[in-house]
C-alpha cells in the first residue's frame, strides 16, 4: 500500500493526516502543539513520535512503511541551532530519509490552494503568509509572539488586554471588552488580570491566544476598541499578502491567487471583510475559499515530494 504522511504543527496543536496515493485520507492523529519554544524540544519531539505511532497503530504499519513524510513544524527554518536537532529527532523517529521539515505555513498554502502557485495568509496562534509560484518561495511576517505576528489570534488577545488596562484606568472609556474580560477570566479586580496572564500560574502562548474570540464578542456588542482592532487585524494581514505578491513577482496588473487558514480567519468574519476591503484597494487577487485544512494539505505536500526525481 501507498502511504503519505502529512504533519501539521501549530500553536495549539499539531495533526497528522495520512492518505493513500489517490489523496483520501485513510488515518489521523492529533496531539498538542509542537512548537518547542513553548514546550521544549524534547516533548516537541515526544508529541510528533506519540502522532506518528497512533497512526502507525491504525494501519497496522511500521513509520518505515511511509513513502514519503513531511512535517510542517512551528519555527522551523527560524533557528539554525534547533532545526537540525529537530531534523535529526524526526529521522529517528521515521528510521528512513523519505522526508522533509518545514515551517508549517507550507501545510496552508499546501491545503488551502492544493499545492497550486499562489499565496495563502494563514492567522491562528501565530501569523505568517507564504507562497509559491513557478518554483519560487516566500514567506513573510511570522516573526514570532515578541514583536511580531500581527494579525494572529495572540496578537488580538493582546491588543485586547492593553486596551483593558486603558479603560480601567482611565485612559479609555470603559466599553464592553472590559466587562467581558473580567467575567471570562473571573477576575475579582481589574489588578487581578496580571497575575491570571502573568503569574507564577500565569497563562502560556495558547491560552492568551485563546482570548481573541472575547474580543470579537465585544465588538459585536458595540465595542469600538475592539472593532478597530479586527479592523487593524485585517490591515497587517493585507500588508503580508503585499509584500508576498511584490515578492513572488507578480505583476502589478497580473491576478494572484490568494487564501487562507487559521481560526482568525476562518471563524473571525470581520478581520476577514477587514483583510478583503484592503485586498480591494491593492492588486488584483482571485479570492479563494480554502480548498482543504493544512493537515491534509501536509500530506497532499508529502506526496508531491515523493512524486519528484531525486
Amino acid at each position: 500500500m501507498t502511504v503519505y504522511l502529512g504533519v501539521d504543527g501549530g500553536g495549539t496543536k499539531t495533526e497528522f493526516v495520512c492518505i493513500d496515493a489517490q489523496g483520501a485520507v485513510i488515518a489521523r492523529a492529533l496531539t498538542g502543539t509542537t512548537y518547542h519554544l513553548q514546550v521544549g524540544l524534547d516533548e516537541a519531539l515526544s508529541r510528533i513520535a506519540r502522532g506518528i505511532g497512533e497512526v502507525c497503530a491504525t494501519l497496522d504499519l511500521a513509520p518505515t512503511a511511509f513513502d514519503y513524510v513531511f512535517l510542517g513544524l512551528p519555527a522551523f527554518g527560524e533557528d539554525a541551532g534547533i532545526d537540525p536537532l529537530l531534523d535529526a529527532g524526526c529521522a529517528r523517529v521515521l528510521g528512513h530519509d523519505r522526508y522533509r521539515c518545514d515551517n508549517d505555513m507550507v501545510c496552508g498554502w499546501a491545503g488551502s490552494l492544493a499545492c497550486a502557485d499562489g499565496i495563502n495568509l494563514v492567522a491562528g496562534t501565530g501569523a505568517i503568509g507564504y507562497g509559491e509560484r513557478h518554483g519560487r518561495r516566500a514567506r513573510a511576517g511570522g516573526w514570532g509572539e515578541v514583536f511580531s505576528d500581527e494579525g494572529s489570534a495572540y496578537w488580538i488577545s493582546i491588543q485586547g488586554l492593553q486596551v483593558f488596562t486603558k479603560m480601567s484606568d482611565g485612559r479609555l472609556p470603559s466599553g464592553p471588552l472590559r466587562q467581558i474580560l473580567i467575567d471570562s477570566l473571573r477576575l475579582d479586580s481589574d489588578l487581578a488580570i496580571c497575575a491570571r496572564v502573568m503569574g507564577g500560574s500565569g497563562m502560556t502562548r495558547d491560552e492568551i491566544a485563546a482570548l481573541a474570540p472575547l474580543v470579537a464578542q465585544a465588538a459585536e456588542a458595540g465595542d469600538t476598541a475592539a472593532t478597530a482592532i479586527l479592523e487593524r487585524a485585517g490591515q497587517e494581514l493585507a500588508e503580508i499578502a503585499e509584500a508576498l505578491r511584490v515578492a513572488l513577482d507578480y505583476d502589478e496588473h497580473e491576478r494572484v491567487a490568494l487564501s487562507w487558514s487559521g481560526g482568525v480567519l476562518t471563524k473571525q468574519p470581520a478581520v476577514r471583510a477587514a483583510l478583503l476591503r484592503r485586498l480591494e484597494t491593492r492588486a488584483q487577487y482571485d479570492v479563494i475559499a480554502p480548498r482543504h485544512e493544512p493537515g491534509l494539505g501536509a500530506a497532499l505536500y508529502a506526496r508531491l515530494l515523493g512524486s519528484r526525481p531525486e
